[in-house]
């Protein structure tokens, strides 16, 4: 009874975080660019009471063994990488990345940042920035005399300038990142995620080439998050919650038993 308990208990943390990965995922359904997370379980280590295999007789060999296991627990969450919903806007500065890529955003320490959330703005100086103000890398200034404020599907961003004879001008060249294991960048706040030793290292490249992501002007990704799987994961985890604190509630009523009567 007493081990019933601690395995139920394991079973209630486990699913207190998985309730709070599924409301982390709701809260940010309107978060530009984000991606979910998916709590990822494993059983702990097992009690074994009779070895599987092992020689019940001379010629003969258990089947099965007993094995008691002693609990759940979180390892880890997934971040799931999809492409959220593309939706059009009316402001040039909104930029989504329609494939695979992410933006590189110039932190105040000098490291770089990624993100998929494409919503920019421009600073005093013209520059391109992040609604905290972190610059894009590659830094990119946009003339005060600018007109029209262009980025092509390859990243070349260019502007028309005032003037009588007004004509394209190319001021820059966005360039993406990409990883060959996205899972593995560790996210740190304000749609930003850092570089670790699981993620790789970034390859940079040109939008639209070797396998990168086109970039869309006047467009935002919207979250990865489906409110209907959310809610059904709720539900289930809901349902498992209650059931461990029924293992917890039987198992004290056996015991109360067993104090009582015997």
């Amino acid at each position: 009874m007493l081990p019933a308990l601690y395995v139920s208990k394991t079973g209630l943390a486990a699913q207190d975080i998985n309730l709070t990965t599924i409301s982390n995922n709701l809260a940010n359904v309107s978060t530009t660019g984000f991606k979910r997370d998916r709590a990822e379980f494993q059983d702990l280590l097992y009690q074994i009471k009779r070895q599987p295999g092992a020689q019940s007789t001379q010629d003969s060999e258990l089947p099965s063994g007993l094995q008691l296991g002693t609990g759940v627990r979180i390892v880890g969450t997934q971040k799931n990488f999809s492409a959220g919903s593309l939706q059009t806007t009316d402001q040039p500065l909104d930029l989504a990345v329609n494939g695979r890529g992410f933006f590189q955003i110039m932190q105040p320490d000098g490291t770089v940042a990624y993100s998929r959330d494409g919503t920019f703005h421009l600073n005093s100086n013209g520059q391109i920035v992040t609604a905290n103000g972190y610059a894009l890398e590659p830094a990119i200034v946009v003339p005060a005399q600018a007109q029209t404020f262009t980025v092509g599907q390859d990243g070349t961003v260019s502007v028309t300038l005032a003037g009588a004879n007004a004509t394209s001008q190319v001021i820059g060249n966005l360039q993406t990142a990409d990883f060959v294991n996205p899972s593995g960048l560790q996210s740190v706040g304000s749609n930003l995620f850092l570089e670790t030793a699981s993620s790789g290292a970034p390859q940079v490249g040109t939008p639209g080439l070797n396998g990168f992501g086109t970039t869309q002007q006047n467009t935002l990704e919207a979250s990865n998050v489906s409110t209907v799987e959310e809610m059904v994961n709720m539900i289930t985890t809901q349902r498992a919650y209650e059931m461990n604190s029924k293992v917890i509630s039987t198992a004290d009523q056996m015991l109360q038993y067993v104090t009582q009567n015997l």
